[in-house]
């Protein structure tokens, strides 16, 4: 399973669209552990391109801060589900209480 998550200077960034890059992170979820991890600088912002772009990198789940409506409902078509209102941590930090059943997900903090 490969989970994506958008970073600024090493933390997710509260912002989806706006971030520096994203940590594409493998995981094996029998074994609760993460496999290998990478970073990858997102295409332009542009409505509708990151769900694109994601899913051709293999994603299968998103965790962010903040994310509009839209954007959770173009990722779904693209069979890719989606965590809003995570903690700003590192992606190791996030992925390993994801993989321990301990992230809590809080507010979403994007209005749109």
């Amino acid at each position: 399973m490969r989970i994506a998550i958008p970073l600024t200077q090493g933390r997710l960034a509260s912002h989806f669209g706006h971030c520096e890059e994203f940590a594409l992170v493998d995981v094996d979820k029998e074994r609760n552990c993460i496999r290998m991890s990478d970073a990858l600088a997102p295409p332009a912002h542009q409505p509708g391109v990151l769900p694109a772009w994601l899913a051709k990198q293999g994603a299968a789940l998103v965790i962010a801060g903040g994310m509009g409506q839209r954007a959770q409902e173009l990722f779904r078509t693209h069979g890719i589900d989606v965590i809003v209102g995570a903690p700003a941590w590192d992606a190791d930090a996030l992925v390993t209480a994801y993989l321990n059943g301990t992230l809590e997900a809080g507010d979403n903090v994007c209005g749109h």
